[in-house]
């Protein structure tokens, strides 16, 4: 490494440490290239029962730690009564890993949400999962295969109740910015989203823009297509003029916005979030 770069991370961790001192960090797994964090917002008021909780993987694809994207989210959520999570995962950049691992670090974090639900007042029933790009996919990969891959570890399960997915990763095995991050083409398609499409999934929200050229919405689109065709709830917010990151706080607030009520009113129609006066949305952008 550079010693520009070595001169830059520490600003960057500062940054990170300010944007982040709203919410309470813990160690949620310790791996051999070392502790794996989430940031947690809880809501101000106390609850008698348990709340429900909104997890966020961040962007990318499994190359640097970016656990502030999701903040303004999580805030929102938080706000809403939820506890919210900012999650990370291994990545490339910090711990010289790739997918596997980080996919491995995603499952882990929700059942750890789940065995620490009491000391959380967690509601272990409503757990939603949100991510962007490579996050997106994190969320579908612990969800998605079979139960018989997908055991339970301790009595616990990683399955949430829902999914949220911003300018989702779907297809792992086509050329683009994932395929090379694999050990092989042979576990790209083993991990391939598009590949473990089944029957007796949750519900699943994708929020894409149809110009984004990093992971095309034509490839959300025919995932969606067959999620319905084996009976799964699945919807798309489609935004015509919109790129890759359009969902974010600091790209487009009016798309930020739409965004964030979108997933909210999404929440609340399954039971996942209490309800709540927002404005009206476009229903038209739904499909």
């Amino acid at each position: 490494m550079s010693m520009i770069l070595q001169r830059v991370a520490p600003i960057g961790e500062a940054r990170d440490r300010e944007i982040l001192k709203d919410a309470s960090t813990y160690v949620y797994e310790q791996r051999p290239e070392g502790d794996i964090l989430a940031h947690l917002f809880f809501p101000k008021e106390t609850a008698a029962v348990p709340r429900p909780v909104v997890v966020f993987f961040h962007g990318g694809f499994w190359d640097t730690p970016t656990p502030t994207q999701f903040v303004p989210q999580c805030l929102h959520f938080a706000s809403r009564g939820a506890v919210a999570v900012a999650a990370e995962t291994r990545t490339s950049g910090k711990h010289g890993t790739g997918p596997l691992e980080a996919i491995e670090d995603a499952r882990a974090l929700i059942r750890w949400l789940r065995s620490n639900a009491e000391t959380f007042n967690l509601d272990p029933r409503k757990i939603t999962v949100a991510g962007a790009a490579g996050g997106a996919y994190l969320a579908l990969l612990a969800t998605m295969p079979k139960p018989k891959d997908l055991p339970a570890v301790d009595g616990l399960d990683c399955l949430p109740q829902a999914l949220v997915l911003f300018s989702a990763l779907v297809n792992s095995t086509t050329k683009g910015p994932a395929l090379d991050r694999f050990p092989n083409a042979k576990s790209a398609k083993l991990h391939s989203p598009t590949h473990l499409i089944r029957r007796k999934l949750p519900p699943m929200l994708f929020l894409h823009g149809k110009t984004d050229r990093i992971t095309p919405y034509d490839e959300v689109e025919k995932f969606r297509r067959r999620m319905r065709w084996r009976g799964n709830p699945c919807e798309i917010m489609a935004l015509e003029s919109a790129d890759h990151s359009f969902f974010n706080f600091n790209v487009s607030q009016k798309k930020f916005e739409l965004a964030l009520g979108m997933m909210d009113q999404f929440l609340v129609k399954h039971g996942l979030l209490p309800p709540e006066e927002t404005p009206e949305l476009v229903d038209d952008m739904i499909r």
